[in-house]
């Protein structure tokens, strides 16, 4: 069995020593947050919203929406961060959802070109809304093997669209 996953990060700042999101998304997953938290919270402090209020937003989209087999957290949590960046919040701005709906279909091509699906269960291979099979996941390591993956490849990806 291997030792716990450690994660040497290197500090915020300029040029060389600058996280990139897929890694700074990374960090705040393995740091104990869901993988929908992660992914928005990494881009929602330089679009207006604050990291902590983010997380709470997202984290119930975790665990393929809260542990029920549906859409990975860290698409859910991508989807979150193309709405805030892209989203409508004028009447009669058509456009604001148009751009909104595109980037999220160019999102789910990309992830899913990468990873052949966008659900949770296709995604790790365990339906976590089963108690008897999430345990098993738990205890195979996917949320340090598989899962951090998914998370830093939504943030990755996010960064080549956005």
């Amino acid at each position: 069995m291997q030792g716990p996953v450690r994660i040497l990060l290197s500090p915020q700042g300029s040029g060389k020593n600058r996280m990139t999101k897929s890694e700074e998304a990374l960090a705040t997953f393995m740091s104990g947050f869901t993988c929908s938290s992660a992914v928005f919270s990494t881009f929602s402090g330089e679009m207006g919203l604050d990291p902590d209020t983010a997380k709470k937003i997202a984290c119930g989209f975790g665990a393929g929406i809260s542990k029920t087999g549906n859409m990975c957290g860290a698409v859910s949590g991508a989807i979150l961060v193309i709405g805030l960046k892209c989203g409508k919040t004028k009447k009669g701005d058509d456009a604001a959802t148009e751009k909104t709906r595109g980037l999220v279909r160019e999102f789910i091509r990309e992830f899913t070109a990468r990873h052949g699906s966008v659900n949770c269960t296709e995604l790790v291979g365990y339906d976590l809304s089963d108690t008897e099979d999430y345990e098993r996941a738990r205890i195979s390591g996917l949320f340090v093997t598989r899962c951090p993956g998914l998370v830093g490849d939504a943030a990755s990806i996010l960064e080549k669209i956005l």
